[in-house]
């Protein structure tokens, strides 16, 4: 069963950034995109870096510690898609935003 958690407001996320929140005891990295807003697991599969605090671009966040990309759409690495950070349903309810933690 999916437990629906608020996560952060809608406007403390502008559109090209990303937000690191623990809830549901998980990081979870959140991005605000021009398509809307995107939930991935926040810890990198490489070395564990902080991915909600990489740089998003055209759908795609670079964790900051060693460069790794992911789309945030899927959560699939860039280069290598057997390797996919688990994607979040994310509900927008007026400025609030949650997901859904299975």
């Amino acid at each position: 069963m999916t437990e629906k958690l608020r996560v952060a407001a809608l406007s403390e996320l502008p559109t090209g950034t990303g937000l690191e929140v623990t809830v549901g005891g998980r990081v979870i990295a959140i991005f605000r995109t021009d398509d809307g807003v995107r939930a991935i697991d926040g810890i990198c599969a490489h070395a564990g870096g902080p991915l909600g605090k990489g740089t998003i671009s055209g759908g795609v966040v670079t964790c900051p510690w060693h460069g790794w990309q992911y789309d945030v759409n899927t959560g699939t690495h860039c280069l290598t898609p057997a390797i996919c950070q688990q994607p979040f349903e994310v509900t927008i309810e007026d400025d609030d935003v949650f997901v859904e933690i299975p």
